[in-house]
Parts: C-alpha cells; structure tokens; sequence
C-alpha cells in the first residue's frame, strides 16, 4: 500500500492497492457515507442516431466517485466491491443520483473523502505500509502422500492443495517408488514456485515426509532449500498448518507473523475461559466495564465492530489507560473463535470484583 495524496483540510486520502492484502486494509477502511472514487468502464452506446441491435457501444474508462453504501470483499476472486450513489465523473457519460458498483482494483489508485478520519483509519494504513515491506511466509506441511500448503495473508491463510502424490497402492512396483516420489515432490516444488514474493518456508509434517522433501529441494531446488526451515507437527493437513502458526516460528522467521501472534492471543483468552479464570472478560457490556476501569492489558476486537462508534471508544479508552489493542481478522480460526465470544475479548491486568 502507497500513499498517493492527502489533503486533511477535506478528509481526503488516496492510496494505491499493491497487494490482496491491501485490498483487504481498504475495505475496512472505506464505510458507508464515504466519497469513493476510482477508475472504472462503462459501455457507452451511440444515443444520437439510430443504434444497431448488433452495437454493443464503446468502452470507455473515466474517474467516477460514488457515496458509498455498502462495501464488500471477496477474497477467493480477489475482488473489492464499493456500491452507492454517483456523485462525480464525466457529466456526459455518467447519471448523478443513480446506482453504481466500482471494483477497485490492484494498482489502481483509490481516493477516500471521510467526514471524519480516526486514529484507528491512520493506524490501518500505516499497518499496511509497514506490512508490504515485510516477506511473505508459506507453510508446506506433508503427511504421506498428501502435501497441503496455506500462504499467510495478513486477513488470514490462504490454503493451497491437497497435493496427491499416488505413492501407496499395492499396484506399484518398488523400483518405480522412487521415481513417483520424486515427481511427487518436484509437483509441490514447482508449485511453490508459482508463489511470487515467498521469502521464508515452513516445511511441516507428522512424520519423515518432509526431512525426505527438504532434501530433494536441497539437491534439485537449492533456492528454495535456502529459504526453508523443518518443524515437528502432531498431524498433517490445514491442522498442522494451524500447529506450526501456534507455535511462532514465523516470527522467528522474521516473516509474516501477524495471524499467528493473533491466534496464539486468542488460544490464551479461550484458556483463560476454559479455567473459569476472573482475568478475562468478553462481550460488549463486560469488556466496556473493564475498560472503564482501567483493567484491560490486551483488548482483542474482530475487524467487523471497527465501524461502531461505541467500540472506537472501547479502543481508545483502553489505549489511554496503557493497554494494547489488537485487531482479529475475521477470516481465520482464531477470528471466528472471537466472533463467537460477540466479537470483543480482553485478558486483564487484575481481577474485577
């Protein structure tokens, strides 16, 4: 994410998405009630003579801002949707006061008009800054004959696979084992290398699978052997994928480690739950009370509540009184596990009476 402009004096940023995971940031950012504009095409038909059945007009592509209504992000398609009421563009080829949907799209620059910018906005952008100039992380995890991988996103892991390698099976000939190893093995090394920007890999798994796999990349891909490490997990699968972000490897890694810090924070809220623990509270009400009473040491928030004004207060009052506040992304394990709780958690410096 880049900053292009801002103009405070009329609450206006725009911002240039480089990455899904930026796309993710905006749609957080942009709220209904926002000017939003943004490169967009229309089909433009020929209204002065007489028009063809056959004449499906012209493409034209023009800045266009719409008052936002609603907002939505589709991460498997990588598509972010904003769908309100035009207020600007062309006078010839738009028609203010009706219904649009802008996709806002990867290198394309993004302008926000807000009646209001929070500290938490700014907060998020700047997240996304610094995030882009961190490497990205992919955790390969191998039980068997089956290979799953999950790239980390800073929204949440993106899995990959299953990867079948075919290798069992009272059909195969010994001396043909090998050979269907190694091409089982070459499949998921030329898969990863599909992945562009991985800078740190996890190679996982229950057994000797992955000792098996690191040193055939080491001899046939020393690219990627150079960048990998090996991890003991209990199970194969996207379990063990959850395993090896529990575990924080990624940040020894110095790689993204975001989603696992954000996981391993709510294993502990729900540890303290489980021991019927007076060090953590959940719920609006309960975690607004502890708030105001200077007790909260982490403040766990799904990303969904950003928007509610009484939540922003939650926030800041906790930040003021020397807590820390951590924003869970809604996509994965652990933010689900928190929308569960109704979406705010924190674990407390001391107990409430």
């Amino acid at each position: 994410m880049r900053i292009i402009h801002q103009d405070a004096k009329r609450g206006i940023i725009e911002l240039f998405p480089e990455t899904l995971d930026d796309l993710w940031h905006l749609s957080h950012l942009i709220e209904p009630g926002d000017l939003v504009s943004s490169k967009t095409t229309r089909r433009i038909q020929d209204t002065t003579g007489e028009r063809l059945r056959s004449d499906r007009g012209i493409k034209k592509t023009f800045f266009m801002g719409i008052r936002v209504e609603s907002i939505n992000f589709h991460k498997y398609t990588g598509k972010l949707r904003a769908k309100g009421i035009i207020e600007t563009g062309p006078e010839d080829l738009v028609s203010f006061g009706s219904h649009h949907t802008i996709d806002l799209k990867l290198n394309n620059s993004v302008r926000i008009e807000k009646e209001r910018w929070s500290k938490w906005h700014r907060k998020r952008i700047k997240e996304a800054i610094d995030a882009s100039k961190i490497p990205r992380a992919l955790v390969v995890v191998i039980e068997d004959d089956v290979a799953d991988m999950g790239i980390l996103r800073q929204y949440g892991v993106e899995y990959y696979g299953p990867i079948i390698g075919g290798v069992s099976g009272k059909r195969i000939v010994q001396k043909n084992r090998q050979q269907i190893i190694n091409n089982f093995y070459d499949e998921i090394a030329r898969t990863i290398n599909n992945f562009e920007g991985i800078e740190g890999i996890v190679i996982a798994g229950p057994g000797f699978g992955k000792n098996d796999f690191f040193q055939f990349i080491n001899d046939k891909y020393p690219d990627l052997a150079n960048i990998s490490r090996l991890e003991n997990t209990g199970a194969g699968g996207r379990t063990g994928i959850h395993e090896v972000l529990q575990k924080g490897i990624l940040e020894e890694m110095a790689t993204e480690g975001r989603i696992a810090h954000e996981i391993r924070m709510m294993a502990r809220v729900l540890e303290e739950i489980g021991k019927t623990s007076n060090m953590v509270v959940y719920g609006k009400k309960e975690v607004k009370s502890a708030a105001e009473a200077g007790a909260i040491e982490d403040l766990l928030i799904i990303d969904e509540l950003l928007r509610e004004r009484d939540v922003e207060k939650i926030m800041d009052m906790t930040e003021n009184l020397g807590g820390k506040v951590m924003v869970l992304s809604s996509e994965h394990d652990g933010g689900k596990q928190l929308n569960a709780l109704g979406g705010l958690a924190a674990l407390l410096r001391y107990a409430l009476n």
